[in-house]
């Protein structure tokens, strides 16, 4: 009976463990930036999100490693924060305002437009 006890209490342990680990997405996403500075910007946005639990910007291939709980967030709202600070990303741009504040060592080479996912449909 202890045996049976234990085993089902293990059995729980190692299910609610992969329950948690599941609702963990790792994505790579493509972040406009420059420099140092760019990276703490970008990384700060992301982690700003609720339900971020990583976020590492790489100034030599310009992508962001996100990692985060699927159910409280999706990569949308990480690029919607990232562009709110001045980061284009390919689905969201930042605005000319926002853009234009940043210091001269952070403003990267802009591309004429961003796609918009939504474009097409009605929500």
């Amino acid at each position: 009976m202890m045996k049976t006890k234990v085993l089902s209490l293990v059995v729980m342990f190692f299910f609610g463990t992969f329950m948690v680990f599941e609702a963990n997405k790792t994505k790579k996403v493509e972040v406009k930036g420059n420099c140092g500075m760019c990276e703490k910007r970008i990384e700060t946005a992301a982690l700003a999100v609720p339900g971020v639990s990583k976020a590492d910007w790489d100034k030599e291939t310009k992508n962001l490693e996100v990692v985060f709980d699927n159910s409280k967030t999706n990569v949308d709202k990480v690029e919607v924060a990232i562009a709110k600070v001045g980061h284009d990303t390919k689905n969201h741009k930042a605005s000319e305002e926002v853009y234009n504040k940043l210091p001269g060592c952070c403003k990267y080479e802009r591309t004429a437009e961003v796609v918009d996912p939504h474009a097409g449909h009605k929500h």
